[in-house]
């Protein structure tokens, strides 16, 4: 048995044209479209980049226990587990953040893996004089300036040249079976960067400062350069989508489709300019942000062309392959939050969860049932009481020490997780100190002051908060019911209000 899953980095699906995008040039993922199940309901758990890979890994959510970081030494993953029953894993990514601090012991779960350098900030090319940086609006760095000397041709992107990686992986192991090949793609994560045809498929006529790659921050540029930035993420998936294309021709003459499941889907999405915000992690849980795209293909096409309107999450994607490979799930020695999609795919009516539960760190807890999407605020501006539980104390390019701890005499370690009984350093949240405040968690943000509830179905640009007091209660008992279901610690309750 064979299986293979696409993970793109930031991808909307509101620019996927199965979920009816109309402008977008993206055929392979149309192509793709056409040969599964498209799932309507699917949703983040963690939030960002790593805290949703470890969703992936482990079939656990785990940003309510601590922040971005590594796989855990307690946690057991799908390598691990398909390992064990003679399935080989392979990684290819561009997905650079495996290589710093806080992003241990992911790429290292798999039997081999490939990482393709240059990606955003990766510090890749050396020099220690950095030239002068370009006009520009947003950001731009001088090591992914440094790093964009390698750009010489298109191929040489480490977008393509990881898809271009998985499909010499397939050709190379064409009389193969029992494996998994895990194709992370960074694009079309920020900076929205690539070879100028791509960007004249949108008629863009902007004419101002280099815009590539916007701040973490609400809009602070003109009107016609945040369209400029909107077509640069849509020409971006569209370099993905051909290089795409490439892995999919491997697909068809080697009629994979016939005896191999395919997944694919996002981290989270993004945004661009909605709420008058750009980016991600800062502000409330959007569905710009998190609902994201799922499509699945089972082996036959039987159930191409169908659609799933059941709640899902990532954390799903661990139980499916488990059921897929013939692996009790039973056989892992921690609880999972997930259920696998192949009970969904031939029964409409059927459904794994009620409600989905999703969020950052430290920030809003949030809920939906597909219907409404409640935000739960924290009800201190001191966002106590908050605890991060980790035995690897590291997270987005620093360690948890002095550097960042304003007192680590109020760090305590013990057996605090009820999920397992390894010990664990119990880290107070109002003492740490992130380099990256759009992850900051030692305050509440101004940002996120109210709780929110929205009825997605009537207004799913989530622009015009409901007042219906019945419903918001019904969704604070889906809440804290949802939260213990979730191994939540107790202390989250009290920050949200809800004991």
């Amino acid at each position: 048995m064979k299986a293979i899953v696409f993970l793109f980095d930031t991808l909307n699906r509101r620019y996927l044209p199965s979920y009816g995008n109309d402008w977008v040039h993206a055929p392979n993922f149309r192509r793709f479209a056409a040969r599964s199940v498209i799932f309507d309901n699917h949703w983040v758990g963690s939030a960002p980049c790593v805290p949703a890979r470890r969703d992936l890994f482990t079939g656990r959510l785990n940003f309510l226990e601590r922040n971005w970081g590594p796989i855990e030494p307690f946690d057991y993953t799908l390598p691990q587990a398909l390992r064990q029953h003679g399935i080989f894993t392979h990684m290819a990514t561009d997905h650079y953040h495996y290589l710093r601090i806080g992003g241990e012991n992911y790429c290292q779960q798999f039997d081999t893996w490939d990482c393709i350098r240059g990606q955003e900030n990766d510090p890749w090319v050396s020099r220690v004089n950095k030239d002068e940086l370009p006009l520009h609006l947003g950001k731009f760095t001088p090591q992914y300036g440094l790093n964009r000397m390698k750009f010489r041709h298109e191929q040489d992107y480490p977008g393509p040249m990881t898809l271009r990686a998985a499909a010499e992986w397939l050709e190379n192991n064409r009389d193969a079976d029992n494996y998994l090949l895990w194709v992370e793609v960074f694009d079309p994560h920020e900076p929205f960067d690539f070879p100028p045809e791509y960007l004249a498929q949108y008629d863009d006529r902007y004419a101002g400062p280099l815009y590539q790659w916007p701040e973490y921050k609400p809009v602070n540029v003109p009107s016609e350069a945040l369209e400029h930035i909107r077509k640069r993420y849509a020409a971006l998936l569209t370099m993905a989508d051909h290089w795409f294309g490439k892995v999919l021709d491997v697909m068809d003459r080697q009629k994979l489709w016939d005896d191999t499941l395919v997944a694919l889907t996002a981290d989270h999405g993004y945004m661009l300019g909605e709420h008058g915000l750009m980016a991600k992690n800062y502000m409330p849980a959007y569905n710009e942000v998190f609902h994201i795209p799922l499509m699945l293909h089972l082996p036959g096409d039987q159930y191409s062309g169908s659609r799933v309107g059941a709640l899902t999450q990532n954390i799903d994607l661990l139980p499916t392959l488990l059921e897929y490979f013939g692996i009790e799930a039973r056989e892992c020695p921690n609880k999972l939050h997930g259920g696998s999609w192949l009970s969904l795919v031939n029964a409409p009516s059927a459904r794994i969860r009620e409600y989905a539960l999703y969020g950052y760190f430290g920030r809003d807890v949030n809920i939906t049932d597909g219907r409404y999407s409640y935000f739960r605020a924290a009800v201190r501006k001191s966002n106590d009481p908050l605890y991060l539980y980790t035995a690897m104390p590291t997270t987005l390019n620093q360690y948890l020490n002095n550097s960042c701890l304003s007192d680590i005499s109020k760090i305590e370690t013990g057996r605090f997780l009820t999920w397992t009984s390894y010990p664990v350093f119990k880290i107070p949240g109002n003492v740490v100190r992130l380099q990256d405040q759009t992850q900051a968690f030692n305050r509440r943000s101004d940002l996120l002051e109210r709780n929110l509830l929205f009825d997605i179905a009537k207004d799913y640009a989530q622009e015009h908060p409901s007042v219906d007091g019945a419903i918001e209660a019904q969704m604070v008992q889906a809440l804290i019911g949802t939260l213990r279901k979730h191994d939540a610690p107790e202390e989250q309750l009290e920050r949200l209000g809800l004991v």
